[in-house]
This record gives structure tokens, sequence and C-alpha cells, in this order.
């Protein structure tokens, strides 16, 4: 049983409020088309670090949650920012895999190494307040407020739906250009909604 992006990202935005998300790779997207919002940063082209940021952000705005949508390929590549989010531990961080057992998805649709790996696993032995596997929309719902109000920082392993794979009738999206200056401009939108300066 999993969940589309999509499905996903519709529950934060019910649940989200004034909440900071950065967001990357196929959540990206879906977070983009359902909950558009100043307060979203991309972390394109920076494959991997939406963590990071999503740490930097937690301890820079302590008042306000901050969700990370991760991908399960990106996290892999920068599985130490868990580590470095565990000794920290801000209370106000939730940090979400998009569990889909591929890397560039929507981009090559590539099966991603560690299949079997355990991200709950890894967050609970790295030090999260808590960690979990969720299969459907509806559990997200009903555990998410709970997080929210609850000291962190929380992880959620989140099981989504892989699109379908290219073919030739199905060829391989091309990215604008655009897709690769949109973490400099939202983070300029996002600084301005908050009132900071660079």
């Amino acid at each position: 049983m999993s969940m589309t992006n999509y499905e996903a990202c519709a529950v934060i935005h019910q649940i989200r409020g004034e909440a900071l998300i950065v967001n990357t790779m196929s959540a990206m997207f879906a977070i983009t088309a359902v909950s558009p919002s100043a307060l979203n940063l991309s972390s394109v082209p920076l494959m991997g670090g939406a963590s990071g940021m999503g740490l930097g952000l937690a301890i820079a705005q302590p008042a306000r949650p901050v969700m990370v949508l991760d991908g399960d390929a990106s996290l892999l590549m920068e599985l130490g920012t868990m580590a470095q989010i565990a000794d920290v531990a801000p209370a106000n961080l939730i940090h979400m895999v998009f569990n889909n057992n591929l890397q560039f998805s929507g981009a090559a649709n590539l099966e991603r190494p560690g299949r079997k790996l355990d991200f709950a696993a890894m967050a609970r032995a790295a030090g999260y307040a808590s960690a979990q596997r969720i299969e459907t929309a509806a559990d997200l719902a009903q555990i998410l407020p709970g997080l929210i109000a609850t000291p962190g920082p929380h992880f959620i392993d989140l099981a989504i739906a892989a699109p379908p794979k290219f073919a030739h009738r199905t060829p391989q999206p091309e990215f604008p250009d655009l897709q690769f200056q949109r973490m400099g401009a939202e983070a300029a939108k996002m600084m301005e909604a908050l009132g900071t300066t660079r």
C-alpha cells in the first residue's frame, strides 16, 4: 500500500499552517502545485541538500515548524545530516522522506540502491525523537498534527507510489533552465516573507 506524491502533499497542505517547507525531487513538483507559498524552498539543483537546509531553517526559525520533504535517493547522498539533525535536536523539525525506491524520479526513474534500507530505523539509531513509516495519506493526516505539537526532531518514511517508467510513448520530460534557478528566487521570497535580510 502506498500514496502518491500529491496525496501526501495534500495532507501536508491541510496541516502545515505557517510551517516552512524545504522540498526536493519528486516532492518539489507536488508541493508547488498543491501548496504554493513564499514559505516553500526548493533544494534544486542542490540534490541531497534538503535536510541540511531544513536543519538551518529550524535553527534560525525556532518558533515555526519546519518540514523537510526529502527524496529517498537525495537522502542517501547526504546521510550524515541525519546524525547532525539528531545531535542538534531542533524541536521544530519534521523530516519526511518521499520513498518511492527511485533515483531521479520524474527525470530518469532509475532504481535506487539500498531498496531494503530502513530509513526510519536509521533515524531512530541516529537519535531522532521519533521515527516511523507511514503507508497511507489517511495515516499521515492522523499522525502529523501530533508531531507538530510534540518536540522533535521527527522522521517519517512515506511509502510513495513509483511513477511509470519512461518509454518511447512516454519519454522523459525536459527541464527548463528556470528549474535550476528556482532555489535562489524562492530563498529571496522566503526571506522577504519572514522579514529577514541578506
